[in-house]
């Protein structure tokens, strides 16, 4: 069987009930050939939650941090505490953090900036990678990145990347890693599917972003599962004109690289 890995996925919310709850998730995603899972923490209570996951089960490990969308909640002091989740010996990096200007009543974007900023500073006095969420801000965030270039010393990863090509190229002088989910599986998403083309082969990842984004052929069936990262990397495969086997286990030794606390 194929070995799978899914780098970013959200699996403390309440939508798995519906199907059988936490464990029959991560059963059929080990069904599937998943070996190991990255739950992504999007603010402090969801990092909690991420790292006690990563204690129960094995294939689990975890991210904490503030997403853009998030930070409403943030209180003076939660960057401590995010720390202190980090120190976990199955905390991979710092995440997920960036920007999102997709929606009018998100935070301030200013308040989004400050935030990402200090959290790239926590990320590189840990000593973690980073894993950045962009929408609707392509711009804004490279040029901050370029600006704070000296925080990314441990790597990062351009999670479910959706902007140009050309674009990834300016992502690539910076020394991220990207990773696709469903979006590469749909039938009009040409720009998505040029960047897995054209990606170097040992910074591609693979990911579901679930219960978000379900990918081809289940693609609109909620909640999203681990286990249907396999499809994602059939896609890869046949977009790339590679055997599906060999760029499984190329994405697995290139997380390995990344997050290096992944065993």
């Amino acid at each position: 069987m194929v070995k799978l890995i899914d780098v970013h996925c959200h699996l403390t919310g309440e939508e798995y009930l519906s199907v059988g709850g936490i464990e029959e998730v991560l059963s059929r995603a080990k069904g599937a050939g998943v070996e190991r899972m990255i739950c992504s923490g999007f603010d402090l209570a969801s990092s909690r939650i991420a790292m006690e996951l990563s204690d129960r089960f094995e294939e689990v490990y975890f991210c904490a941090g503030f997403h853009p969308s998030e930070l409403g909640k943030y209180q003076e002091g939660d960057l401590d505490e995010i720390a202190k989740l980090c120190a976990h010996e199955k905390c991979v990096a710092v995440g997920e953090i960036g920007l999102d200007y997709h929606f009018d009543d998100n935070p301030e974007r200013e308040v989004q900036r400050e935030l990402f900023i200090r959290q790239l500073e926590l990320a590189n006095q840990l000593g973690l990678p980073v894993v950045l969420h962009s929408r609707d801000a392509a711009q804004e965030t490279l040029e901050l990145l370029k600006a704070h270039k000296h925080l990314l010393a441990n790597g990062g990863l351009m999670h479910c990347y959706s902007y140009s090509a050309e674009m990834m190229q300016e992502f690539i002088s910076l020394g991220l890693h990207f990773s696709f989910g469903g979006p590469s599986t749909f039938k009009n998403a040409r720009k998505v599917q040029e960047c897995v083309e054209r990606i170097p082969a040992h910074l591609l990842l693979s990911e579901t972003d679930c219960p978000y984004l379900t990918p081809v052929p289940y693609r609109g069936v909620f909640p999203n599962e681990p286990k249907n990262v396999k499809y994602v990397v059939e896609n890869m495969a046949r977009l790339r004109v590679e055997e599906e086997e060999a760029l499984a286990k190329r994405i697995f030794e290139n997380a390995k690289t990344l997050f290096f606390k992944l065993k």
